[in-house]
């Protein structure tokens, strides 16, 4: 009766003979599917192994490698699961994160942490506990008089978030917090909070800040003890203190330039910091915390924490029972690592392994997941859906778009994350396995959730991109308590060191991350060749919309070559003058210094980002010159300020080869078409081979493999042709986008400098190897951009 119904309600479960659906849409997926079906049980012949050998190996997992993707429209602040009844899930082993018990005890050694939901809100808990301090986080709502009756709290840390003190529907805070005598750490949010409360006043200004910076600091106060007087923290927020608004009985401690970025009353042991002292941008943050702990709250640092694999193996077993699990294995760090659990927990009799190649895999990629799998004896199931996939709408309604005719980067990730649910559907039945016997594996990591708006993480956090493993169709499957996800409190580098503990190879804990939808969030579609360009805000009252571009690219010329002239336009001297006061002192000097042209055209296309703790869709801005060698040092500087000085942008690239002479004002058509998705994955496999020395430059020499010099590369494909015949009608051909990135926590992180963070031959090959191994080009780019403000990935 139970799969009766589910077919039913998922067309996308049913037997060998066609259903009929209705409307073209439910044709084309049911004329799909079947013939798939048939060629992947004809296939397993070949990539499945035998039954015998099945039940005595291990199986596998989740397809969760999704770190960091993007969107379109932005999505609904509040996500479905995030209601009340949510919360009361019957039979779900659910917990969301504002009900999870807190024991009442006389005494203790613990620390409160309040959720405003801040995209690194969970990186306090985690960056507590390594100091062996126990944490218990709370929602925003939580009193003082709750956390003191609830005993054993030495301090309270309010995190950041996405909203402005100062906007009447903000969440606030229990105005006691700040006087019930307990020592008070407001990060962000937390610390306009925490001076708006106490008689001073935040503001939105002008130029904002995101990204690693440098500020003054007063070491003398307990919090920065030990530390320099000019520290390298993370910033990213538009709303400021600065000196006059300054709460009264407060000082300043730290300051960005003329913002204020840290104030104390050290009486009352309360302090702010503007900056997420949290991340891993934050050179000294663990310094910080350490200090807060121990020499302003007297915490004792003797909390154990109990052993993390045992504890997930005890959370797998308790969930599941004596039922089954079936895992979608991607092949990455986060699959492999859930999927060895799986098996330690319930033993590899009772965990059925999928693959499912979804058409959007890199070169040769579930080859590759295949070998990875038999190197750890575990047994897998292969299935090939591209067509599927291609053709599937977000709920098979008759009106709804399809994947391959899809220019929206969040409708992308929606079609496919329920498309991955319904293909399982499909796999299990022809598989002839029990949905009432089985539970869904994912290696859903706390990234995921954080970003995705989860109410597993935070009931409070602004949607940054809808995560395959947390759409619409796996939150209806956790209502039902049908999910287990033992990686969910875990961020990637805490993943390796258990993937390490439990003894997976080096191949696989190391692998750098491939994101679950694959190369589809990675091919940028246009369904228009001429998008219309829209900016807004004061900076352009009284332009015309067709003097917006040019306007725009004015502005940033004035920005990116301040030593050439004064302007008499004040917008522009002003752009200048900005971006001069925005600079370190260091690079101020080198842009004082700087005799030859920097050319910034803005890209008709919109990427997404992490802004004040909040999601940013907006422009990038491709920057190129004629000087030999690349001002590299420049150029990053310059990377760093465009968002700071221009709302409107977050993602600022370089342009290899000669200066782009005219502005882009047309897009390549683009959408995901097989030839299309080709085309990416022979540029994304000659780029890897430059990175892991696996072929010699042009010029003979050996490359090195510098690919553990970074932790992820995404390489993008753009709709943009930089050289088009502007008499032409249109062009077919696109440009190649390479985003090296540097990171531990995989939250935070600095775009890689060439000959700092990689050779600067390196990246030359890579842009010579791709426009002459992969037809239709037109240029190659580096991706300039730290996180924040730009995610790693563009969609």
């Amino acid at each position: 009766m139970f799969l009766q119904l589910y077919c039913i309600r998922n067309p996308f479960c049913f037997s060998r003979k066609e259903v009929k659906i209705g409307a073209r849409q439910s044709k084309r997926h049911s004329r799909n599917l079947p013939s798939e079906l048939q060629r992947a049980k004809r296939s397993r012949a070949v990539s499945k192994v035998s039954e015998h050998t099945m039940k005595r190996s291990g199986s596998m997992l989740d397809i969760s490698e999704d770190s960091q993707h993007s969107t379109n429209i932005p999505p609904p602040k509040k996500a479905l699961e995030d209601t009340p009844e949510a919360s009361s899930m019957n039979g779900s082993h659910v917990t969301l994160v504002e009900n999870l018990p807190v024991e009442k005890v006389e005494q203790g050694d613990r620390v409160a942490i309040l959720d405003f939901g801040a995209q690194y809100g969970k990186v306090i808990d985690r960056r507590v506990r390594e100091l062996r301090v126990q944490s218990e986080m709370f929602p925003l709502s939580t009193t003082a008089r709750q956390i003191l009756e609830l005993g054993g709290f030495k301090a309270i840390i309010i995190s950041g978030g996405p909203n402005s003190v100062y906007d009447p529907n903000a969440p606030t805070i229990d105005p006691e917090i700040f006087n019930c005598g307990l020592p008070v750490l407001g990060i962000c949010y937390g610390f306009q909070l925490m001076n708006r409360h106490n008689g001073g006043s935040v503001a939105c200004e002008l130029i904002r800040e995101d990204g690693a910076c440098e500020i003054r600091i007063d070491n003398s106060v307990k919090l920065f003890d030990g530390l320099d007087e000019v520290e390298t923290v993370l910033l990213t927020h538009g709303d400021s203190v600065s000196e006059n608004t300054v709460a009264p009985d407060f000082q300043i401690i730290a300051k960005s330039g003329h913002h204020v970025a840290g104030i104390c009353n050290e009486k009352r042991k309360l302090y702010g910091v503007q900056f997420h002292p949290e991340v891993d941008l934050t050179i000294h943050g663990s310094k910080m915390f350490e200090n807060f702990l121990f020499k302003v709250a007297g915490c004792c640092g003797n909390f154990t924490i109990q052993n993390r694999e045992q504890a997930c193996i005890d959370e797998i077993r308790h969930i599941v029972g004596n039922k089954k699990v079936l895992v979608m294995v991607s092949g990455g760090v986060d699959s492999a690592v859930c999927a060895a659990l799986l098996s330690r927990a319930l033993g590899p009799e009772r965990v059925t392994a999928i693959h499912i190649d979804n058409g959007f895999m890199r070169h040769e990629e579930s080859d590759a997941v295949e070998k990875s799998l038999a190197a750890l004896n575990l047994s897998l199931h292969r299935f090939n859906f591209g067509t599927t996939f291609r053709s599937s709408t977000e709920h098979l309604k008759p009106y709804e778009t399809p994947l391959d005719e899809c220019d929206d980067p969040e409708l992308k990730r929606r079609i496919i994350g329920n498309t991955f649910i319904r293909v399982k559907d499909a796999v299990m039945k022809e598989l002839n396995i029990n949905h009432d016997e089985y539970y869904l594996g994912q290696g859903t990591l706390r990234p995921d959730l954080i970003e995705s708006a989860s109410a597993l993480a935070s009931g409070h956090a602004d949607t940054i991109k809808t995560h395959h493993n947390d759409t619409h169709l796996v939150r209806e499957l956790r209502k039902e308590g049908k999910v287990v996800e033992p990686l969910k409190d875990f961020h990637k580098d805490e993943v390796r060191e258990l993937g390490k503990d439990l003894g997976l190879p080096v191949s696989i804990v190391q692998r750098h991350p491939f994101p679950g939808p694959g190369l589809a969030i990675r091919i940028l579609c246009s369904s228009d060749r001429r998008p219309e360009m829209c900016f807004n805000g004061p900076l352009y009252t009284g332009v015309a919309a067709e003097h917006m571009m040019a306007f725009t690219e004015k502005y940033f010329d004035a920005a990116l070559n301040p030593s050439q002239g004064i302007y008499e336009n004040p917008v522009y001297e002003r752009a200048r003058q900005d971006t001069l006061k925005s600079l370190s002192e260091k690079d101020r000097e080198l842009a004082s210094q700087q005799t030859f042209q920097i050319s910034a055209h803005v890209l008709p296309i919109k990427t997404v980002g992490v802004q004040g703790d909040a999601r940013s869709y907006s422009y990038a801005v491709a920057l190129s010159t004629d000087e030999r060698p690349i001002p590299w040092q420049l150029l990053f500087a310059y990377a760093s300020v465009i968002p700071k000085v221009h709302h409107g942008v977050n993602r600022v690239c370089y342009v290899f080869g000669p200066k782009v002479e005219h502005s882009i004002e047309d897009l390549t058509r683009t959408f995901l078409a097989p030839h299309t998705v080709t085309k990416l994955q022979m540029a994304d496999h000659v780029a890897n081979n430059v990175l892991f020395g696996r072929q010699n430059a042009s010029n003979g020499l050996v490359l090195p493999n510098v690919g553990h010099k970074i932790q992820q590369m995404p390489v993008v494909m753009l709709p943009i042709d930089f050289d088009r015949d502007r008499n032409a009608g249109g062009s077919y051909r696109h440009s190649i986008v390479l985003r090296p990135f540097v990171t531990s926590d995989f939250m935070t992180g600095q775009a890689a400098i060439p000959g700092i963070h990689l050779p600067e031959e390196t990246l030359l090959e890579m842009d010579h190897a791709i426009r002459k191994e992969v037809v239709g080009i037109s240029r190659v780019l580096l991706d300039m951009t730290c996180k924040p403000p730009g995610t790693t990935e563009w969609e």
